[in-house]
């Protein structure tokens, strides 16, 4: 990991994934750059819009966004890895429920998702 890939003042980009938020989608899980705090969806979800952003703009590094979560993804060398604390908030309100966002879940999205 390098600390230039990681910017620990960039506010996440909002509470979900700006991908599935903009088109009505749904996610699994969420995860947020180190690089720039765009918030996108996990490789289980129907979108992948965190792999998506890192093929996209080179952004490597992605931490959980998920309560309680605060390792590192690095898409370049498919590892895991520790990293600094990004800015606050660390993770989506506890409150969301996983998949969400509440309200958009369909009742087949076991049948959606990436396994």
């Amino acid at each position: 990991m390098m600390i230039s890939d990681i910017d620990t003042n960039a506010a996440p980009s909002g509470t979900g994934c700006v991908e599935c938020d903009a088109d009505g989608g749904f996610w699994v899980h969420l995860r947020r750059c180190a690089a720039c705090g765009h918030i996108g969806c996990c490789d289980t979800s129907p979108g992948q819009h965190a792999s998506a952003h890192f093929r996209e703009t080179g952004h490597r590094l992605m931490q959980s966004f998920e309560p309680g979560e605060e390792w590192y993804w690095d898409y370049a060398d498919e590892t895991t890895l520790e990293g600094p604390r990004l800015a606050a908030p660390r993770s989506h309100p506890a409150d969301q429920p996983v998949p969400g966002p509440a309200g958009r879940v369909p009742e087949n999205w076991q049948e959606l998702i990436h396994r």
